[in-house]
């Protein structure tokens, strides 16, 4: 009992953190403790896990670790610091030479002096977002900083853990699985190196930490292994670097405010930002843009400039898919010509520009330190610190306009490359293949991995199965005939109609059960949910007028006139005593049964047209759906 009480105490306090001055100053009412009774009480305790590294972010870490015989240091400690600034200012150097005019999709490259557990290194997290090539610009980083510095040692790992094994997944030993992976890859001197487990021969279940993975970096070299099939997998994407590093950005021409221009050209890489605004709008974001009047916005749509703008080739990717209408503060903006090129350039910046709007009037972005930066150039402007460029000035800058053919992919190009038949045919000279080559490259290399596994004996529905060391699969198949039902049907591929059916009606608007959240709501924070649910009352006024014009175009056409004549048979149906009527097989319409079909296909339209609508161009259920049928997005051409 005391020693429960004990506990207790303990845990209370150090949830209060302040649980060691408590212990000291009771110590003299609590009766000592046994030996066995503090083992126990240890044992109760479980370090706290490391959290799991968020989707689309990685993180890498670079240390100092001397080989064996290293030279005898004072204070190890700060000679391990002193090294790692100079990697520090190495990197600085590295990014500002081929880095200059990059612009990253989220963020970007840094280094920060970390210690964990009496380990010191440069440590960084990087969120890239969309763009993948952005991650393996820093792999590229990391690995050029290892070549210069011969005693530092990379690790990256992101979301999917080690995914530079996931690229050389094809060549590694058998051994080597994802759940003993962990401090085993490092990058050094530009190579893969990977530690070795003692004994190669049996399953290997041993599992290293970092200060132990430091340790036989340090001590025992015989287990490090550089493999050059392995790192030729692992470092494949790097093949085109540091020439892929411009590639991975487009320049084009487009048409926007002057005040957006004078943004860009102060700091290109304010366009990322701007797109993710866009790209990620919902009701709450888009609510300056609705108003008719354009006197409340930041950036009116006025003294247009055509400059040319760089960007992600994912942001730009991103900028041309979506199907936005024109706001109605930015009505009659867009140039009325047939002009297909001014048009798109028109297009594209209205698109930018809005990114920006609602990147400074959204009310979650008020803390972002770009946000507040840009903020200040604004500011500048108005107190004539700062003055917007004059047309002189912009025939001045660069004018660089990108070939948009890598955006250009029809499934007949697709097929054609991912065969190898590309090359050489086709009306463009160049061989008539669609986007770069290290894009083609990439594809055929993942379809022949895929081939490779389905004509894989040995490999499952899960993927490949690996034969261990005794001789067997890895896998104990006995089982499975438990996983059908006594029907036969396999419980994991089963089809749930009800759940088919639910989701079906809240697509089209339809009822279904009460008390449902569905999860695009879910998923979002609850404080921005309740900014939606209120906001949607703002847009009631608008979905009811959309209702009445829809009514008045039906009723022109006579649908809903429930009294027109019919088309359908009407005579009964003749039954004869043994027979069939041979002239009448089928059996007609009930009475009312065709009115209740148009008033179902007349909700159903509406239904349809509302939610389209309320997507404001955004991807959701309604053009999901229009897509699956390969029918196109219609157009909201009514006049505002």
């Amino acid at each position: 009992m005391i020693l429960f009480g004990f506990a207790s105490n303990f845990w209370v306090l150090q949830q209060q953190g302040s649980y060691t001055a408590a212990l000291f100053r009771n110590s003299d009412t609590m009766p000592p403790m046994s030996e066995e009774d503090l083992e126990w009480f240890k044992s109760t305790f479980r370090p706290i896990p490391k959290p799991e590294l968020p989707d689309d972010c990685i993180e890498y870490s670079l240390h100092y670790i001397p080989s064996d015989p290293a030279p005898a240091v004072v204070d190890e400690v700060a000679d391990t610091r002193s090294r790692l600034i100079e990697v520090q200012k190495s990197a600085a150097e590295l990014v500002k030479s081929l880095l200059k005019d990059y612009i990253w999709q989220r963020e970007g490259f840094k280094l920060e002096i970390t210690k964990a557990n009496g380990i010191t290194s440069l440590s960084g997290r990087t969120n890239f977002g969309d763009s993948i090539e952005d991650e393996w610009v820093i792999v590229y980083l990391l690995r050029e900083l290892t070549k210069k510095h011969e005693n530092v040692w990379a690790t990256v790992t992101d979301s999917d853990g080690q995914f530079l094994l996931v690229e050389a997944a094809g060549a590694l030993p058998a051994w080597l699985e994802p759940d003993i992976a962990d401090n085993r890859v490092w990058i050094n001197k530009g190579d893969l190196v990977i530690i070795k487990p003692k004994n190669e021969k049996n399953r290997v279940t041993e599992q290293i930490s970092l200060s132990e993975s430091r340790r036989i970096i340090k001590e025992d070299s015989k287990r490090l292994m550089r493999s050059a099939m392995i790192e030729e997998e692992a470092f494949y994407r790097l093949r085109n670097y540091p020439k892929q590093i411009s590639e991975n950005l487009h320049s084009a021409r487009i048409t926007l405010p002057r005040k957006v221009a004078f943004l860009l050209h102060q700091k290109p890489a304010y366009i990322s930002a701007a797109v993710e605004a866009f790209y990620l709008r919902d009701p709450i974001a888009l609510k300056p843009l609705r108003g008719k009047d354009a006197e409340g916005l930041i950036f009116k749509p006025e003294d247009f400039v055509t400059v040319s703008t760089r960007f992600t080739r994912v942001g730009y990717a991103q900028v041309k898919s979506q199907d936005f209408p024109v706001p109605k503060s930015w009505a009659g903006s867009l140039p009325d010509t047939k002009n297909r090129t001014v048009y798109d350039r028109a297009e594209t910046g209205m698109k930018v520009s809005c990114g920006f709007e609602m990147l400074l009037t959204d009310p979650q972005n008020q803390d972002k330190a770009l946000v507040r930066e840009i903020n200040i150039v604004l500011e500048d402007l108005e107190t004539g610190d700062e003055s917007l460029p004059t047309d002189e000035e912009i025939r001045t800058w660069d004018q660089r306009e990108d070939d948009e053919k890598w955006l250009d992919i029809s499934f007949e190009d697709l097929d054609t490359e991912l065969k190898g038949k590309g090359k050489g045919k086709g009306k463009d000279p160049t061989g008539g293949a669609f986007g770069d080559a290290n894009a083609q490259e990439n594809l055929q290399r993942i379809v022949a991995q895929f081939e490779k596994l389905l004509n894989d004996d040995s490999a499952g529905f899960e993927g490949a199965d690996f034969i261990d060391d005794y001789g067997s699969d890895s896998d104990d198949h006995e089982d499975d005939d438990d996983e059908l039902e006594s029907d036969g049907e396999d419980k994991d591929a089963s089809f749930d109609e009800e759940e088919f059916s639910r989701m079906m009606k809240e697509m089209m608007g339809m009822p279904s059960k009460t008390g449902f959240s569905g999860p695009s709501q879910a998923s979002k924070p609850l404080k921005r949910v309740e900014e939606l649910d209120s906001d949607s009352e703002d847009d009631t006024e608008q979905i009811q007028q959309l209702s009445r014009e829809m009514e008045a175009e039906l009723k022109g056409t006579g649908v809903l006139d429930l009294n027109r004549p019919s088309n359908v048979a009407k005579g009964k149906r003749a039954v004869t005593q043994g027979k069939e009527d041979e002239e009448d097989d089928t059996m007609p319409a009930l009475e009312g049964e065709e009115d209740d079909d148009d008033n179902v296909n007349i909700n159903l339209v509406k239904n349809l047209l509302e939610s389209i609508q309320g997507q404001s161009g955004a991807a959701g259920p309604a053009g999901n759906m229009l897509s699956m049928l390969n029918l196109p997005m219609p157009k909201d051409d009514r006049r505002r």
